[in-house]
């Protein structure tokens, strides 16, 4: 039997609904399919420590908080020191997802800014990768992260991208990273492939955002970490490479980024 290639579902949210109620079964699909890791969400911070104990209690699973910008204006603004203090856990890897929306929430769009900024504040002083949700709101999301950049260095994905090829270079121009979902396997995304086939493949990593936006053969279905291969084997053939050869670089990539995943030792 051949050895299924590794790779790492970057970007998940196993406490939603969804997930959560047939959890154990949808780590063991993962693994079969090759994804060894998964980094699980937290979009409000008052779960956090519910999204904390799945972690806890799997030892694949890893995790990341923050206040998705969606929710802003109806949760507490976080703050910087509560960041940070969560920022403590072994296993918490990094800071967000945190971001702009204008296409549902553009009247948030002040409050919004606002969270951002302290979220990177909590990037820059953790050294955790800040992880952004972009939509319809390009030049505001490049101009605040070029902005803060000026203050101090900070490592950041783009999650599920799919902006602009402007905001993709303004990012790779920071040194950021570029998440591919399942999206960019859909049969009508070639413009944003081209997207990606133009970046540094050394800046890609790969997702699910589950349980949203399966990718093919199981579009409009409920996705989950396992299918993050699907999206995997369709970014090799966007880089023309083999498999194997993609899967290596993305989670080498992976562990460029989530370096505290990568120093990550089990509890003896």
């Amino acid at each position: 039997m051949t050895d299924i290639p590794t790779i790492t579902d970057s970007h998940c949210h196993l406490d939603f609904p969804e997930l959560i109620e047939e959890l154990p079964d949808v780590i063991s699909r993962a693994a079969e399919a090759g994804v060894a890791r998964m980094v699980t969400i937290c979009t409000k911070l008052k779960n956090e420590p519910a999204v904390r104990a799945i972690a806890e209690a799997h030892a694949p699973v890893f995790y990341a908080a923050g206040t998705h910008p969606m929710s802003v204006a109806s949760e507490q603004m976080a703050t910087l020191e509560q960041l940070i203090e969560i920022a403590q856990h072994p296993k918490m890897v990094g800071i967000g997802e945190t971001g702009l929306d204008y296409h549902y929430t553009a009247e948030s769009a002040q409050m919004q800014q606002d969270s951002l900024r302290i979220h990177i504040a909590a990037a820059r002083e953790t050294g955790l990768p800040l992880i952004i949700h972009s939509r319809d709101a390009d030049d505001d999301m490049a101009l605040i992260l070029r902005d803060e950049h000026t203050k101090g260095a900070y490592t950041c994905v783009m999650h599920c991208f799919s902006s602009s090829p402007e905001l993709g270079r303004a990012a790779l121009d920071l040194g950021f990273y570029l998440s591919m979902s399942g999206i960019t396997a859909f049969p009508k995304s070639q413009e944003l492939r081209d997207i990606f086939a133009a970046a540094p493949v050394e800046r890609i990593l790969v997702e699910t955002d589950s349980p949203y936006l399966a990718p093919p053969p199981h579009r409009g279905r409920r996705n989950e970490p396992a299918f993050t291969a699907h999206t995997a084997r369709k970014a090799a053939e966007t880089f023309g490479m083999d498999y194997a050869d993609f899967a290596a670089q993305s989670e080498a990539n992976f562990e460029r980024l989530f370096t505290k995943v990568a120093a990550y030792e089990v509890p003896s």
